[in-house]
């Protein structure tokens, strides 16, 4: 209380928009490192640290209708309100319990305020702004905001928005908090700021004429809106230009690397087309009319004056591996400029060792009867095709990382396969004529390029990736590359049969999965979490953990067959050893965390049980299936769920229903939210502009006029504040 008094009427220093947060009189050490895990080091920072939703736009529901693990607002009256101590922790804490407008009753417990317990009483009608966790107890909330309201909602469909004869009295907005601060410290902070205008002092990214074309508000007045608005349309408006803002800035970013790399010298190729054809049909199946018409794209890339910036976006097991093949032998079969000798050179970079050994070996097979030689740089170590020294046991032998270094220089090697060692400076092509990238997303647009102009040119570029996402998130992640989508699935593969397990029908699941076993497959288990919670924290989660699960599974249920674990807290090392054992067939079941969705292929894999299901997004949940769909085995996936609300259930049988990647993806933006593609916020775009994603014109309009100023002003000479702006976003942390 005493902080937040002193805090409320404290009289901050004239400030400006790059002062940093530790020059700000009278803040504390634990505010400041508070402000920092937030990834707030400036005052600017602090004033585009928007409100995740407002207390009184956000939906409202109640509790018979929530769902642990989301952020509700329900209004409702404290019926017992308490000042207490943890039994064991001995931390001070207010317990409360809270019936809503439906009838339900929850306990509150608010940990390390106990002063709540004075500041609110029995009868008091409050709204709550929070999210609900489920332990061994039951439900709970856990450190919500609270607001007395003297009055209820007549349904849940009302917002403060309509209901309050001052119009100006319009709730607060709801920031995302950390350890030591809370969000209505963020609210005053932000709101004194303000108050000394310091937000009028920040350059305008968006040229005049765009904010008018769009009807948008100027900066000044949107930094306003965003944390303060008066009215609903305001908070609209704000959120409108500061979603256009972000997109544009990131589509007109990629415009101008792109329009940077087209201006860098690419070998013009030509296409053997007759040896192209030769080479394809060495391939035991026939290709489809998806990898044929890709590869007719990259042909035509590649014979172009500019050098090719392609993605090849297919979903899982789509025959992108082939594609690179082909791409890798047409580029191959050229010589350097007007050299009579030689051949240009492939570079593939894949995100882990085990993705890059799958590689290697699988070029072997591609290549094995061209006497195209093939290298594999790895952090563990290099690795050489052919070889000289003749052995049964594998067709590649190990050589030093200098050896292979000085012939990858000599241009002795034609194709190069491997991690982020391909970056290293002891690396370099004699006339490295193509760069590939496998699992695009798990690159930054650094990494990416600081291979694809390792050698002081621009050789083709063609990134590949089997993460199905919406089509507006690809073209603004992606917008400096030409995508082709691989959508439809080679022959002889049979569908996942997917089943939704309900708790009480497991072992029928289990005896699938026996009798697959029984035949000689293998399986996966994915677990939400590593670990089980300390008996003592009540609040967690109560999920399913690879490391009990794995235990349990042992003991009563697959005592005959072997069982390993993997998860992201195992050293690289260790993944690498566990995942070669399971594709040696030396385990027999795999219990793991999601680490295994991406790139792992173990074809004799043929069921896979994801626990907790209802904690995955749907692209997610296809990923990880997408590890059984690797053979002409008949694959299984069961989902076992632990609690299941009307959004959940809906969500989850869409994923049963859908027919591909793709469409999932669609839907898991719609369902579930942007921020939670895949399961994480992991492609450094804000909430903000993710949910603005579900409007694919906001998308286009924002990509053509970053093209418009490209094409016009392709160096940016007469948008300097622009350039400023896209030059601090190229040092941010990378889109992927």
């Amino acid at each position: 209380i005493i902080n937040y008094l002193y805090y409320s009427y404290a009289i901050l220093p004239i400030m400006k928009p790059e002062t940093l947060i530790s020059k700000i009189s009278n803040l504390s050490d634990e505010h400041e490192k508070s402000l920092h895990r937030l990834g707030i080091k400036t005052v600017q920072d602090l004033l585009y640290y928007f409100p995740v939703r407002y207390s009184n736009v956000g939906e409202i529901t109640t509790l018979d209708n929530a769902e642990s693990g989301n952020e509700i607002t329900v209004y409702g009256v404290i019926t017992k309100i308490q000042l207490t101590k943890g039994w064991k922790s001995k931390i001070p804490m207010a317990k409360a319990t809270f019936k809503d407008i439906s009838n339900t009753t929850i306990p509150i417990v608010w940990m390390n305020q106990p002063y709540m317990a004075k500041m609110f009483s029995e009868g008091d009608q409050v709204k709550l702004t929070g999210k609900i966790t489920e332990g061994k107890s039951g439900k709970s909330f856990m450190n919500p905001h609270i607001e007395k309201t003297g009055y209820l909602p007549v349904d849940v469909s009302d917002s403060l928005f309509e209901n309050t004869d001052d119009s100006k009295n319009v709730g607060f907005p709801v920031y995302r908090e950390t350890r030591g601060i809370t969000s209505k410290w963020i609210y005053h902070m932000i709101k004194k700021i303000v108050a000394q205008n310091v937000h009028a002092m920040i350059a305008d990214p968006l040229p005049e004429y765009l904010l008018k074309k769009f009807h948008l508000p100027d900066l000044k007045t949107a930094i306003v809106w965003m944390h303060m608005p008066e009215k609903k349309e305001h908070a609209d408006a704000a959120q409108k230009r500061f979603a256009f803002q972000e997109i544009f800035l990131i589509h007109l970013q990629k415009a101008f690397e792109r329009q940077q790399y087209r201006e860098l010298f690419s070998f013009k190729l030509k296409v053997p087309k007759s040896d192209v054809e030769d080479f394809i049909d060495t391939f035991p199946f026939e290709p489809t009319t998806g990898q044929m018409d890709a590869l007719n794209q990259i042909f035509r890339d590649i014979e172009s004056d500019d050098p090719m910036s392609r993605l090849i976006e297919g979903d899982v097991g789509s025959g992108k591996t082939f594609i690179a093949a082909v791409a890798s032998y047409a580029t191959i079969m050229n010589r350097p400029g007007d050299q009579t000798y030689g051949n240009l050179q492939v570079a593939y970079m894949a995100p882990t060792e085990v993705l890059a050994v799958q590689l290697f070996e699988n070029f072997i097979e591609y290549f094995k009867n061209t006497g195209i030689s093939i290298g594999l740089v790895t952090g563990s170590g290099c690795r050489k095709f052919p070889t000289k020294v003749a052995s049964s046991q594998k067709p590649w032998t190990e050589i030093s990382k200098p050896q292979l270094t000085k012939w990858i220089k000599s241009g002795e090697i034609a194709i190069t396969v491997g991690t982020h060692a391909l970056i290293s400076k002891s690396i370099d092509f004699h006339d490295l004529g193509l760069v590939i990238i496998d699992e695009q997303h798990r690159f930054g647009t650094n990494q990416r390029m600081k291979l694809a102009k390792k050698d002081g040119h621009a050789p083709h570029y063609l990134s590949m990736t089997a993460t199905p996402i919406p089509r507006t998130l690809a073209l603004t992640i992606y917008g400096d590359l030409d995508i082709s989508v691989l959508d439809t699935m080679p022959s002889g593969r049979k569908p996942v049969l997917t089943e939704l397990v309900s708790p009480d029908k497991r072992e029928t699941s289990y005896d699938r999965m026996r009798t697959e076993l029984e035949s000689g497959r293998q399986a996966y288990i994915i677990c939400p979490r590593i670990s089980d919670p300390d008996p003592d924290e009540k609040q967690k989660l109560q999920l399913r953990s690879v490391t009990a699960e794995a235990k349990r599974l042992q003991e009563k249920v697959f005592p005959d067959y072997t069982i390993g674990i993997m998860h992201s807290k195992m050293t690289k090392q260790k993944k690498e050893e566990v995942m070669q054992e399971f594709a040696n067939h030396e385990i027999d079941i795999l219990v793991s965390t999601s680490v295994i969705e991406v790139g792992v292929n173990v074809p004799n894999a043929s069921v896979m049980i994801i626990e907790g299901a209802e904690r995955f997004g749907l692209s997610q949940l296809h990923q990880l299936r997408g590890r059984v769909m690797r053979s002409s085995y008949q694959p299984y996936c069961f989902l076992f769920t632990e609690s299941m609300g009307d959004i959940t259930e809906k969500r989850l049988k869409s994923f049963l229903e859908a027919k591909n990647g793709f469409e999932l993806a669609e839907m898991d933006l719609n369902l579930r939210g942007a921020g939670d593609l895949l399961g994480a916020k992991q492609w450094g775009i804000s909430d903000l502009a993710m949910h603005a994603l579900r409007n694919m014109k906001l998308v286009e309009y924002a990509r053509e006029e970053a093209k418009s100023i490209i094409a016009t002003d392709p160096q940016l000479e007469s948008h300097t504040v622009l350039k400023k702006y896209i030059e601090e976003l190229a040092k941010a942390p990378h889109l992927e």
